[in-house]
C-alpha cells in the first residue's frame, strides 16, 4: 500500500476548478500529518486550511478521483466534504433606519428582551469585565455601542474581521452592546471579539468554523457565540467543539430556524458540547420558526430583536441568531461573577434556574433564560413565563 501522503498528493489539486471540490482529511497521527503536508508542499499544493491540533488538512479534491483508497487507509481518521453553514437569521435587516433618540419605545436602558432574561439585576456586580467572548459569526462593524478589543478573519488569513454581511453585528450587539449609544446587550463590559468565519452571503466552510475555533482557544476566549448552523453533521465540526469544552469554553449555538416540523436541532446546536437556544416571542411563547427536539437547553427572545447594525445605526431582525447571544452574553455574566464555575457548571445553573414555559415542550428545553438568579441560586421554577420576566 502506498504511503498515505502520496494518496493524498495524487488526489487533490493547487487551484480550485469545476472538477474539484473541498474537502477534509483528518490524520491519525501527528507524524502522518506533517508528512502529509511535506508532500503537498514538494508537489507546489498549498491547503485551503489546517489544524495541527485536530490533523486536519483541506484541500481542493479532484471528484473525479476515486477516494475509496484514501478513505479505507489505515492512517486516515476520515476524510468529509467541507459542507457549508448558514447564519440562522429569519428575516433580514430591516431597511429602515432607527434612531434610538427618537424612539420612545426605546429609552436609555436596557431593551425589554435583556431585561427579560434578567441581566440587569446583576450589573451591579459584574457586566462581564475581563470575560472574553466570540462572535463566530460573519465579522462585527464599527459602531459606538460595541467596544471590540480584537478579532481574526478564518476565511481571509490576515485580512479584515469587519463585517460586510450585518449579521455579526447584530448578535454582537445583543451580547455586549456598551450603552454608550444608547442601546445595552446583556453584558456591556464583557471582551468582545470578532471571529469571522462566514461571508457577506452569512455563509461559511466548516474549515472556516474550525480554524475559528482554534483561534478563540489559543487566545484565551471564554465564551464562544455560533448563530449558524447545517442539517448534516461534520466529524471536524464535533471533534473542534470536544475540544473547546476540554479547555473549559462555553459553546452557545442557536437551535435553527425550521419551526415545529424541522426533526430536530441544527449542527452544531445538536452536539451535547454547546448551550442549544431556541427562540421565544415576546409574549413568553416559542416563536414559531424555531427548531423543536431534544437537545434545547433554554430558549431567548428571538422575535423583532432591536441591535445594531453595520450601518452605524439599529435595525431589527428576527431568529434563533437573536436568541443564542442572549445566553452567551448570560454565560459572559456568570463567568465574571463566579470566574471558577466550569463550562458545565454553567450550563447546569442556566438550565435550571430558567422560567418554565408553559406547553412548551421540546421547543424550549427547560424555559426561558433568566440570568440572575442563575447566579444568585434562587430558585424561580415554581413560577412560569406567563406573567413573569416582563419590562
Amino acid at each position: 500500500m502506498r504511503p498515505v501522503e502520496q494518496i493524498l498528493s495524487l488526489s487533490v489539486r493547487a487551484k480550485p476548478s469545476p472538477s474539484t471540490e473541498r474537502r477534509i482529511v483528518a490524520l491519525k497521527g501527528s507524524g502522518d500529518y506533517r508528512k502529509c503536508l511535506q508532500e503537498l508542499t514538494s508537489a507546489g499544493i498549498k491547503p485551503v486550511k489546517s489544524s495541527r491540533a485536530l490533523r486536519l488538512i483541506c484541500c481542493h479534491a479532484d471528484k473525479r478521483h476515486r477516494w475509496s483508497r484514501l478513505r479505507k487507509h489505515p492512517r486516515i481518521a476520515y476524510v468529509e466534504k467541507d459542507a457549508k453553514v448558514s447564519a440562522h437569521a429569519r428575516f433580514p435587516a430591516s431597511k429602515k433606519r432607527l434612531s434610538l433618540r427618537t424612539r420612545q419605545a426605546c429609552p436609555v436602558k436596557a431593551p425589554w428582551n435583556v431585561c427579560r432574561v434578567q441581566s440587569p439585576p446583576l450589573w451591579k456586580r459584574t457586566q462581564g469585565s475581563g470575560v472574553k467572548v466570540a462572535i463566530l459569526d460573519t465579522g462585527i462593524a464599527p459602531h459606538r455601542d460595541l467596544r471590540i478589543a480584537g478579532g481574526t478573519n478564518a476565511i481571509v488569513p490576515g485580512g479584515s474581521f469587519a463585517d460586510d454581511n450585518g449579521h455579526g453585528t447584530h448578535v454582537a450587539g445583543i451580547a455586549a452592546a456598551t450603552g454608550r449609544g444608547r442601546l445595552y446587550g446583556n453584558a456591556p463590559r464583557a471582551g468582545l471579539y470578532a471571529v469571522k468565519a462566514l461571508d457577506r452571503k452569512g455563509e461559511g466552510y466548516i474549515s472556516d468554523i474550525v480554524q475559528g475555533i482554534d483561534w478563540c482557544i489559543a487566545n484565551g476566549v471564554r465564551v464562544i457565540n455560533m448563530s449558524f448552523g447545517m442539517a448534516g453533521d461534520s466529524l471536524a465540526l464535533r471533534n473542534a467543539l470536544k475540544r473547546a469544552r476540554r479547555r473549559g469554553i462555553v459553546l452557545v449555538a442557536s437551535a435553527g430556524n425550521s419551526g415545529r416540523f424541522s426533526g430536530g436541532l441544527d449542527a452544531p446546536a445538536r452536539y451535547p458540547e454547546t448551550i442549544a437556544v431556541a427562540a421565544s416571542t415576546r409574549g413568553n411563547l416559542p416563536a414559531f420558526f424555531s427548531s423543536r427536539g431534544r437537545g434545547i437547553a433554554v430558549a431567548a427572545p428571538g422575535v423583532n430583536i432591536l441591535s445594531t447594525a453595520k450601518s452605524g445605526h439599529y435595525v431589527r431582525m428576527s431568529g434563533t441568531s437573536m436568541s443564542a447571544p442572549h445566553v452567551t452574553g448570560g454565560a459572559a455574566l456568570l463567568r465574571g461573577y463566579a470566574p471558577r464555575l466550569s463550562a458545565a457548571g454553567v450550563a447546569r445553573r442556566l438550565r435550571r434556574y430558567a422560567l418554565r414555559i408553559p406547553g412548551g415542550g421540546n421547543a424550549v428545553g427547560s424555559g426561558l433564560l433568566q440570568v440572575a438568579p442563575a447566579a444568585y441560586n434562587r430558585s424561580r421554577r415554581a413560577g412560569t413565563a406567563k406573567n413573569k420576566g416582563r419590562c
